[in-house]
């Protein structure tokens, strides 16, 4: 079962909850390997957590719904604040 504090800071800072959890051994059981783990958690730990949730909890969970809008929001806001700067000039 997966922690109610990692669901919760998973959604502001992934990178710090994850590595938290990892070092207090509190990562949730999953089938993915070390190797997996280490890459996503260090390019795309949204997508890691919500593999995790999807592994535990099912897709019918409301925490894996609430990832998924988190990561398409952050994801298309972070794209379009780096079009605005990069065009600005």
């Amino acid at each position: 079962m997966i922690e109610t504090w990692l669901l919760v800071v998973t959604l502001f800072l992934p990178r710090i909850a994850l590595l938290i959890a990892y070092l207090s051994g509190q990562i949730p059981p999953n089938n993915i390997p070390f190797i997996g783990d280490l890459v996503l958690y260090i390019f795309l730990p949204r997508l890691l957590m919500i593999i995790y949730i999807y592994d535990n909890l099912g897709w019918e969970n409301p925490w894996f719904w609430i990832h998924i809008v988190v990561a398409i929001l952050v994801y298309t806001k972070g794209s379009q604040e780096t079009y605005k700067r990069k065009f600005k000039r």
